[in-house]
């Protein structure tokens, strides 16, 4: 099982397939793969797509929003980027370009239709599921999605509480972008974050 996620990522870190077949305009630079799968890790985050700084570093999460999902976590970057504790496999691999507005745009359809099912089925031992905003939340949640994202993080506990394995957390992205939703909606640092927090120590003490 090991070797064969570890051929498939190697597949993946050399995709080409949002330039070279694309559904759409064609990715707008040179593809660059980001992920970070495991073998044994119990907690995956499912996160969006690679931003410009991650773009250029080749690691997940090494920019602001990272700083704060960190945080959100309580755990070290040193525990953060340690593969025996976290898969870090966001929705879409490549940084997908930006808006007129200088936004993210949404992680290429290529992706998760290319790769997910796969991916996730080399990784059976994964029990807890981080959607990390709307689009994970969408591929991983099915029908246990809310209409939003603001819906669906509320009901956590419910989600949380439902016969389902792997167990599945949804959280807002951490982007900078966000701080007017976590100032809207103190109960998410109140009430979600320390159940987060202890269900992350659990896993990975």
């Amino acid at each position: 099982m090991e070797a064969d996620l570890e051929r498939l990522t190697v597949k993946i870190r050399a995709c080409r397939i949002c330039v070279d077949n694309p559904v759409g305009r064609p990715l707008p630079h040179e593809p660059r793969p980001v992920l970070l799968p495991s073998s044994s890790a119990r907690i995956l985050l499912a996160g969006q797509a690679p931003g410009t700084k991650v773009h250029v570093s080749g690691m997940p999460f090494t920019d602001a929003s990272g700083d704060r999902l960190r945080s959100w976590l309580g755990v070290s970057a040193e525990e953060f980027y340690d593969t025996e504790k976290f898969a870090i496999v966001p929705m879409g691999f490549c940084f997908p370009g930006q808006d007129a507005k200088g936004s993210d745009l949404p992680p290429r359809r290529e992706c998760a239709p290319a790769w997910r099912a796969p991916l996730m089925a080399l990784m059976p031992q994964i029990d807890l599921v981080l959607t990390i905003g709307s689009y994970a939340q969408s591929w991983h949640m099915g029908e246990a999605r809310r209409p939003s994202l603001t819906e669906t993080v509320r009901d956590w506990r419910t989600i949380w509480n439902t016969p389902a394995s792997p167990k599945m957390l949804p959280l807002p992205h951490p982007s900078w972008r966000n701080s007017g939703w976590l100032k809207q909606n103190p109960w998410f640092e109140m009430d979600l974050l320390p159940f987060l927090r202890s269900e992350i120590r659990y896993r990975i003490a």
